[in-house]
């Protein structure tokens, strides 16, 4: 990323935060999120797979932007997409969640968490939400109130495990 300061060095309260429906998403947005997503999940974690999966139409996303007003959003350095009960699970669910590598250590991952549970509560109402963790990441999910729900499993050869949030 060009920039003078590294975004380690922000404080993630100069994110700005956009929750969105897919045809809202300006196309810088749209290209940012979809690198940000492939540098993470493709690149770093060496795992190749079709990250669009026809899902996001269907979702609301959730756009952490690096320190700018709205409508003139800067890179966008944390992400998570939101579904309604029955998309993905028959509960609401959150999925993608990422950040940008340069951001870690800043707590943009937790607050990014807390966004994305808050939206998606405000956007559908109180209900339990499902996802499909990284195993790796459990304990970073158990401390946003969710619990494993199932045995680990393997997806695109990276350890998961289903974790659900009560209403």
């Amino acid at each position: 990323m060009n920039r003078t300061t590294p975004i380690s060095r922000l404080s993630t309260t100069s994110f700005t935060w956009r929750f969105v429906a897919f045809n809202a998403l300006t196309t810088a947005e749209l290209y940012q999120l979809l690198q940000l997503r492939s540098e993470v999940f493709v690149v770093e974690q060496a795992c190749v797979f079709q990250d669009m999966d026809g899902a996001d139409a269907q979702a609301m996303h959730l756009l952490g932007h690096l320190g700018e007003e709205p409508g003139q959003a800067g890179q966008v350095v944390a992400y998570a997409r939101c579904f309604a009960a029955g998309i993905k699970f028959a509960e609401s669910s959150i999925g993608r969640v990422v950040t940008h590598h340069d951001a870690r250590g800043s707590g943009a991952g937790h607050v990014l968490m807390k966004k994305a549970v808050a939206c998606l509560t405000q956007h559908w109402g109180a209900q339990p939400i499902r996802i499909g963790a990284q195993a790796r990441l459990e304990g970073f999910y158990q401390q946003h109130g969710f619990e494993a729900a199932g045995a680990p499993y393997l997806e695109d050869g990276i350890a998961h495990i289903e974790m659900l949030r009560p209403a």
